[in-house]
């Protein structure tokens, strides 16, 4: 994928990128700016049959899809412990690896964490926020943020329990996207990743006694006796509902559709997973016939985000 044309999206992204940087201490080469401590799996995504009903994309219309699964700590340092509260919120990131002969790109990707909040509306609105806390007159100048961004305090304040496990943790979508159907149906969506055991938290005492690594550790072992299951969902929008505004939520009772079982399987190397990572750029827009944008301004800028980042670690 090329980089925006666009210079102030571009300005905005390398801006974020940079200061991603300066927040976590200076650049780790090869490392993403934020989310950088993680691990890849791999595994099987299978659709329901409500799946193809919303949209033509080959992933939800094929019996099953190779999936490439990244579960991940906040922050830009990759050795931070799995026990510190700023590693909330984890992520996830999902690859479906597509059949060769789809015409627009040969996967499609799907990233989530695990809060329903975004801190800012905008790519520049999120920058001024980490120029405010990375700043020399942060103590002025973030409640000066604050005080003009409620959004941004409800982010912040919003709990962050560590998870018992990746396995127990559910994940949202920041932005809305378009799912088409075969019939030309437009339907406006919101991502969730759902665990098949349920949502399983520990108190801030209970994760003060856990290992620094104790997630991911305990992935490999969990691996080695079952596969890991979540579900994928589609929050659908209904007439009136923002969809250009990742830090508008819609209501909870709106419809849950289940598109489909994440079957997660296989627990790589640490080294096969580092070179891996170092190469691999998730991509926020999907990019794949049968999933198009909403009006959202953060996809532009977080998919220029994902790609500066990329090409970093590939030329470290």
């Amino acid at each position: 994928m090329p980089l925006s044309s666009d210079t102030q999206i571009l300005e905005t992204s390398q801006g974020l990128v940079d200061t991603l940087h300066i927040a976590a201490g200076g650049k780790h080469a090869g490392f993403r700016p934020a989310h950088a401590k993680g691990h890849l799996l791999t595994g099987t995504f299978t659709p329901t049959p409500q799946a193809s009903t919303l949209s033509r994309a080959p992933h939800f219309n094929s019996p099953s899809t190779p999936l490439t699964i990244r579960f991940s700590s906040s922050t830009g340092l990759p050795d931070i412990p799995d026990t510190d509260p700023q590693a909330n919120p984890r992520g996830i990131a999902l690859r479906f690896h597509l059949p060769s002969n789809d015409s627009r790109r040969h996967h499609t990707d799907i990233i989530a964490h695990s809060t329903r909040y975004f801190p800012t509306r905008t790519g520049a609105e999120f920058l001024d926020f980490l120029k405010a806390a990375t700043g020399p007159n942060a103590g002025e100048a973030v409640p000066a943020f604050l005080g003009n961004h409620p959004e941004t305090v409800r982010f912040l304040q919003d709990p962050k329990p560590s998870p018992v496990s990746f396995a127990t943790e559910q994940f949202f979508g920041v932005n809305a996207f378009q799912y088409i159907n075969a019939e030309g149906k437009v339907t406006y969506i919101r991502n969730r990743v759902v665990p098949v055991l349920g949502l399983q938290t520990l108190s801030a005492e209970e994760t003060a006694a856990k290992s620094s690594s104790y997630l991911f550790d305990e992935l490999a072992k969990r691996l080695e006796s079952a596969p890991i299951e979540f579900k994928l969902q589609a929050q659908v929008a209904e007439e009136g509902d923002v969809t250009d505004n990742a830090t508008v939520l819609w209501p909870e009772e709106r419809e849950i559709v289940e598109l489909g079982t994440i079957r997660i399987e296989k627990y790589l190397s640490n080294e096969e997973s580092l070179k891996e990572q170092k190469y691999d750029i998730f991509d926020p827009i999907p990019r794949v016939d049968g999933v198009e944008i909403s009006d959202d301004p953060l996809l532009d800028v977080r998919a220029n985000v994902y790609l500066i980042s990329g090409r970093e670690r590939r030329a470290a």
